[in-house]
């Protein structure tokens, strides 16, 4: 006999502006499925101020407090709900075995849409299919010299309905409202083996934008370089002395946008099982993360080798969960961002969107865009590639122009 959907899942709206929300996850365990669940409270412009997890290996009880990245966006609790649900087991699952890994088997849908270009445009179109729960895996953007563009969405539906006629005209219906005048043409079809394909750059770009530590044209201006000094403040340690069959991960750290989704994904991309966790709220700008954790083999972590390798990971993906580059690309200035992708290939929620915004802030134009995988030996990334449009009044030449479009699109994707 199944369980209610409000059994497995209940959000309870905070009563005044500005008061989190709160998401009670009761489910079948998994391993993984906190990375999973923050996924998704992330992809839906949510940030987590607290939090409490706990499981005896078969049950799962998770507590998130969430309050929107920002003001304007509109959260839709129903899909929320939905999504959340369906990513909760629906039967006891063994302590050792990994359904997390397994990926979901979606429809990828190819929306066209054609249409004369204006500052923001992108950004516009990526904020509609958010709020429709639509979630972009590659774009492809060309700008036409006579001013139209053409936008390839290559998108699945997190509510799984693109396939319906109410579900499309839906989609076209909300895009044509937002472009008004600018649209002219707007197509969905469906897409057989769709695979995200791979970027090539050149490899001097690729060993500055995948380097440990961040260059010289990713520590900018003064303001930002004080936000990162804050974030190298990272102290992640690990005790064996206080549980008998766990053991225990400390991280504090300062707090940034889905921070608490890189911990989870990190842990999940090593295999490792959260019997209890806290995610302590905001202390002046920083974090007190608490986990007792285990191998999947119901055992601590006591190899000391495991233990650096685990920490030392850690510690770079909470300082550098993404990577932000601009160079030069013959006469032209392309700008790069590129963010770890989980074993299961899944990539960073909400990159595509908080870049077009920050870009639509500084008022700068995207000739075109791509979205594409790239391997390095110790990983795969999902970079994002943006040919940016050059103003008089804003030469994209200008290091001090190049320091502000790298520090307004850091400060969106941390949430600074």
């Amino acid at each position: 006999m199944g369980l209610a959907s409000d059994e497995l899942v209940e959000i309870q709206l905070g009563k005044n502006a500005g008061e989190p929300s709160v998401v009670t996850v009761n489910c079948p365990d998994k391993t993984g499925l906190g990375c999973d669940l923050c996924r998704i409270i992330l992809e839906f412009g949510l940030c987590i101020t607290r939090g409490d997890v706990s499981t005896d290996g078969q049950w799962c009880f998770v507590v998130l407090w969430v309050v929107p990245c920002s003001p304007k966006i509109n959260i839709q609790w129903t899909s929320l709900k939905n999504r959340l649900l369906s990513e909760c087991p629906t039967f006891a699952i063994p302590f050792y075995l990994d359904l997390g890994s397994l990926p979901k088997i979606t429809q990828t849908y190819l929306l066209k849409l054609f249409s004369v270009n204006r500052k923001g445009l992108l950004h516009d179109i990526t904020h509609v299919l958010c709020e429709l729960d639509l979630c972009i895996h590659r774009v492809k953007v060309s700008t036409t010299p006579d001013g139209r563009v053409m936008d390839l969405f290559f998108i699945t539906d997190g509510m799984e309905q693109l396939h319906t006629r109410k579900r499309q005209d839906e989609t076209r219906q909300k895009l044509s409202s937002v472009l008004g005048v600018s649209s002219i043409t707007c197509e969905i079809e469906l897409v057989e083996d769709f695979q995200q394909g791979f970027s090539s750059l050149p490899p001097t770009v690729a060993e500055e934008l995948f380097s440990p530590e961040l260059s010289n044209s990713q520590v900018c201006s003064q303001a930002l370089s004080s936000d990162l000094a804050k974030m190298k403040k990272v102290n992640v340690t690990i005790d064996n002395s206080l549980s008998p069959c766990h053991t225990l991960l400390q991280i504090y750290c300062a707090d940034q946008k889905g921070l608490l989704y890189d911990i989870l994904r990190t842990l999940k991309d090593y295999n490792i099982q959260i019997s209890y966790g806290r995610f302590l709220s905001d202390m002046n700008g920083y974090r007190e993360i608490d986990l007792f954790i285990q191998q999947t083999d119901g055992k601590k972590i006591l190899d000391p080798e495991k233990q650096d390798a685990l920490c030392s990971k850690m510690k770079l993906e909470v300082i550098h969960p993404l990577k932000v580059i601009i160079v030069s690309r013959g006469p032209d200035t392309e700008l790069l961002v590129a963010n770890s992708v989980e074993l299961c290939g899944r990539g960073r929620p909400r990159v595509f969107f908080d870049v077009t915004l920050a870009l639509k802030m500084l008022d700068i134009c995207i000739f075109s865009a791509e979205i594409g995988k790239h391997r390095t030996a110790e990983r795969q990334w999902e970079v994002y590639r943006f040919l940016l449009e050059e103003r008089r009044d804003f030469p994209l030449s200008s290091r001090k122009v190049r320091n502000q479009i790298v520090d307004g699109v850091r400060r969106a994707l941390m949430g600074w």
